[in-house]
């Protein structure tokens, strides 16, 4: 009997493929965690939150890694050529799924090319204008928009950017009549539009609400369905009557294609662990986001519905960056 019992357990050893026995002893060496930004926006802080977690968890080291340049593409394509063992891992944000369209001569997919493993946060924007506008509710923007002798100018970060898109769905879903003004930087957009240079611009909360304090701009209507806890009585876009209006910055985590599962399960509980601590709640909405967690497969189904999303309204617009 202890012949067999020592039979079977030799076969069961032997049948561990080398993938299986890696995922059993994950991680046992440092894991890189690309950040495809410059340090210091949100994308960068909430990784380091979310490293600092898995590395409580899983008892591992979780390097921050920036690499930044043309839209998050040079850290995306370093990760999709690294290998799928679960040492070389992504946080990316919404432009994952926009920079394909609008650089040319991409060597990965943004779908194909990853594994996904958890969505980790989003957060809306909101639709701004000028105090001296006048205009007190989205659909009276709508109206001034279509009735002004002058252009009714959006401010956004750069061409191609999550704010020149936010205000692009805002025309295509409710035909407002507004020009796009595309600058370096969010910084520069929103320093003009509280100076009067432009009527209207996507923000983030974070970045519009200091000057909604001093009363140099107002906050007309939030990109996603639900209202922000910053500023409750401003209304979703939506109930403001832009229906279908919907659309957040979210971040998550990816890795390489071919990841193992039992590594993509791994850390999916890590994150959802550490993410639901209150102390990394209070640290991603001090960087203006909010916790919002998912499995693989939601997240799979929820890029490829973003992706399809902001591909229409790129077509909309026909705009490519060389």
């Amino acid at each position: 009997m202890k012949r067999i019992h020592g039979m079977a357990l030799a076969v069961t050893l032997l049948a561990l493929s080398p993938q299986a026995q890696a995922a059993q002893d994950y991680p046992n060496r440092p894991v890189k965690v690309i950040v495809p930004f410059e340090p210091g926006g949100f994308t960068d802080v909430v990784a380091r939150v979310v490293a600092q977690q898995l590395g409580g968890a899983l008892g591992e080291s979780f390097i921050v890694e920036n690499k930044p340049g043309a839209g998050s593409t040079i850290g995306s394509d370093f990760v999709a050529k690294a290998a799928p063992d679960g040492y070389t891992l992504e946080i990316v944000s919404t432009n994952h799924v926009t920079s394909h369209r609008l650089y040319k001569n991409l060597d990965y997919d943004p779908i194909k090319s990853f594994t996904p493993i958890a969505k980790l946060a989003d957060s809306p924007y909101v639709l701004f204008a000028n105090g001296k506008v006048p205009a007190q509710s989205v659909q009276e923007l709508i109206a001034l928009s279509k009735s002004s002798a002058k252009p009714i100018r959006y401010a956004s970060s750069g061409n191609g950017s999550t704010q020149h898109l936010m205000g692009a769905l805002f025309i295509a879903k409710s035909g407002a009549k507004l020009e796009h003004v595309p600058y370096r930087g969010s910084g520069g957009a929103m320093k003009d539009l509280a100076a009067g240079f432009v009527e209207t611009s996507f923000a983030a909360v974070s970045n519009g609400l200091p000057h909604v304090k001093s009363g140099k701009i107002k906050a007309l209507g939030v990109t996603s369905t639900r209202r922000n806890a910053q500023m409750p009585g401003v209304p979703s876009l939506a109930e403001a009557g832009v229906a279908g209006y919907d659309a957040v910055v979210w971040l998550a985590l990816l890795g390489p294609a071919g990841m193992p599962q039992d590594i993509v399960a791994r850390l999916n509980e890590a994150v959802r662990t550490g993410l639901s601590k209150p102390e990394a709640r209070d640290a991603l909405a001090a960087a203006g986001v909010d916790v919002a967690l998912s499995t693989p497969g939601e997240l799979a189904q929820y890029m490829a519905q973003e992706n399809a999303m902001w591909g229409e309204v790129i077509r909309g617009i026909d705009i490519r960056i060389d």
